[in-house]
This record gives C-alpha cells, structure tokens and sequence, in this order.
C-alpha cells in the first residue's frame, strides 16, 4: 500500500518528466551563458610574498641608560608594540606607500584611472594584505599580467622597507630617536657655550687662566722692578748731569715709556691689541671665564654621553632585527586564480537545473488549479438554475 509521500514522489517526478524539455532548455541555456563568460572573462593571476616582520625583543639597554638618570624613563617609556603585524599592515595599506607604486609603476594609466583616489581605490582592490595565524603577512595582489603582479607584490615589500627605514617602528629605532633629536639640541646648547667663551675671551684677554696669570703678575712686577731702578739711575744722574745731557734724556724717555706700559697692566687702558689683563680686573675676569668654560665642559660631558647612547641605540637596532625579511617573494604565477570555469560550469548547469524544475512545478500548479476552477460562464450559469 502506497502512502501520501511515495504519490507525492511520483507525482513530482512525473511532473518533472513531462517538462523534461523546458528543464533540459534553462539548464542549457544557463550553461551556455556560463560557457561564454568563461570563454571572453580576462584570466586572473594572483601572485603573493610572505614576509616576516619584526619581532619586538626585550634588550640590555636598561643599564647603560641608567648611566643618564632621567633619560632612562623617557626612553625606557617607549613600550613595545602589542600587536607590530597589525602596525605593518597598518603601513601597508598607508596613503604613502600607494601614492609610491603608483607613481614608480605608473599604475594611474595602467587601471585607467583620471584621479589618484580612484587610483588609490583600484590598486586597494586589487591588493590583500593579511595577517596569518602563522605570525606571517601576506601581501596578494591580482592582474592579468602575472610577471607585473609578481613585481607589484615585491614592489610592495620594498617600499614597506624604505618607511621603515624613515620611521621608528621598534623599541631600538624610537630610542635610536630619541637620543638623536637629544644630541641634535645638546650639540647646539655645546656651541652656544663655545660662543659664549669666545667672546668673554675676547672681552677679558683670558685664554687660559691658569698659565696667563703668573706671567700678568711677573711681567708687573718686572714692570715696577725696572722702574724703581730707572728712578734710581734718573736721580743718580741728576747729581752730575744736567736736564739737557742726552744720556739724562733717554733714561728719562725709557722711565716715561715703563710708566706708561705699567699703567696699561694695571688699569686696562691701551689699543685693545694687548693680551694681558688689567690687574684690577683679574678676579671679575677669571670668574666670568671660568663660569664660561664651566659651562662648555658639562656641555662637552653631556654631549660625550649621548653620542655614546646613541651609537649604542644604533647597534641595538641593528640587532634587534629591524629589517623586514622576505621569506617567500613573489614570482609570476603559473595558473590563474580566477575564473574558475569549472566552479562556474557546475553552479550554472546546476542553477539552470533548479530553475527549470520550479519553472515546471510552477507552471504545472498553476495549469492544475485552472482545470479544477469552473469557468466564469458556467458558473453563472449553474447559478441561475438553481434560482
């Protein structure tokens, strides 16, 4: 004994047997459509490079930056990345790096574009960047042209080098900076200071006070020495000479000329040409002076520490693998990503299929429903009868 299902069946395969053709039709004629997409569709090449960024890495940077007290906060405070892959894709698909290939690549004219956003939109179309579980990105990029697809995905990885060569992306590269811009200011505070000592050295005639002001105290005392006894020989020659003898006359002369270059020592007053300090200006001087070169020396020590913390900043980025490496650059592929015809062919008979079949249960309900409704002329006509 049959059930309702087991008629059910037979009726819908019956009903799909007696439209076999309009079924056989739509899936051929969905197949066909397929077929000649397949056949006119441009071949996709998809070529990919792997890469390995940085890896944050903790470092012995910590002592020697004691060695500068607060600077070991300031820079020690640039923590690590959290997440340095999502930075690198972040860099990726930055403005600056598209505006780059587009501008080496000439990818403006190639996808047909007027604009550099509609560009910049195009080339983001064509172009997946991911991040695998495996800690690796992966850069993707689509073209008809496979070997321009392979040299789009390198040109990305070398680009991606470049700003990483101009930013500081690692702990190492931010303290490389950090000690730069310090040495940058503390070079000018240094010159500054060294100007500063320049011009008190030209103010006071102070070149170095430890070895210059012995000599200004021996030649002053040299100085009153030779008077005193030029005053001697003068008052000596006054007791046989008279003021008109001409050896009387040049020892007066020599007298007058001592005189007045121990005046010069003493007060300062010559033709600026003079080396020597005024004696009543030796302590205001040597203080200015040494105040001056107090302050080129903490300069010179505070410029000699961070040059040292920033060769070693230097090195530490070297080490800490601040390179991007390739672990799988792009070549051209061989076979085309998209269309896959085959997937295509499938789907569309397949699609063609279900719409024939609903096409004919369809229209089969349809047809059933209008034999088992009487018509409107008879039903007006049985309806009268019965009046």
């Amino acid at each position: 004994m049959r059930t309702d299902n087991e008629l059910d069946l037979l009726a819908l395969l019956s009903t799909l047997l007696s439209y076999k053709l309009w079924i056989l039709a739509c899936t051929s004629l969905f197949g066909a459509i397929a077929l000649i997409y397949c056949l006119s569709a441009t071949p996709i090449f998809t070529a990919s490079s792997s890469i390995m960024p940085p890896q944050q890495q903790s470092n012995g940077m910590s002592a020697l930056l004691g060695q500068l007290g607060g600077l070991e906060g300031a820079a020690g405070g640039m923590a690590g990345l959290k997440n340095p892959n999502g930075l690198y894709i972040g860099m990726l698909k930055s403005r600056t790096i598209q505006d780059h290939l587009i501008k080496q690549l000439h990818l403006k004219e190639r996808y047909g574009q007027k604009t550099q956003d509609g560009t910049r939109q195009t080339l983001a179309g064509q172009t997946n960047i991911a991040n695998g579980k495996d800690g690796l990105i992966t850069i993707s990029v689509d073209d008809p042209d496979p070997k321009f697809a392979a040299a789009l995905a390198n040109a990305y990885v070398e680009e991606l080098k470049k700003l990483n060569q101009t930013l500081a992306v690692t702990d190492a590269a931010k303290r490389r900076l950090f000690f730069e811009q310090q040495l940058r200011q503390t070079k000018e505070q240094l010159n500054e200071a060294e100007i500063a000592l320049r011009h008190t050295q030209e103010k006071t005639g102070l070149i170095q006070p430890e070895g210059q002001l012995p000599v200004i105290v021996n030649s002053i005392t040299q100085l009153r020495a030779t008077v005193a006894a030029k005053e001697v020989q003068l008052e000596a020659m006054r007791s046989y000479a008279t003021a008109q003898n001409p050896m009387y006359i040049r020892t007066e002369q020599e007298l007058n000329g001592l005189r007045e270059q121990l005046t010069k020592l003493e007060t300062g007053k010559g033709n600026g040409s003079d080396l020597m300090v005024p004696t009543g200006k030796v302590a205001q001087s040597g203080l200015e002076y040494l105040r001056r070169l107090r302050e080129v020396k903490y300069q010179e020590t505070i410029f000699d520490l961070l040059a040292k913390q920033y060769e070693l900043a230097k090195i530490d980025e070297a080490k800490d693998s601040s390179l991007i490496q390739v672990l799988d650059p792009a070549v051209p592929p061989e076979l085309k990503s998209r269309p896959k015809r085959s997937i295509i062919m499938v789907l569309s008979v397949l699609a063609g299929f279900l719409v024939g079949a609903l096409g004919a249960l369809l229209h089969s309900q349809l047809t059933q429903n209008r034999r088992q409704s009487p018509s409107a002329p008879a039903a007006l006509a049985l309806r009268s009868e019965n009046r």
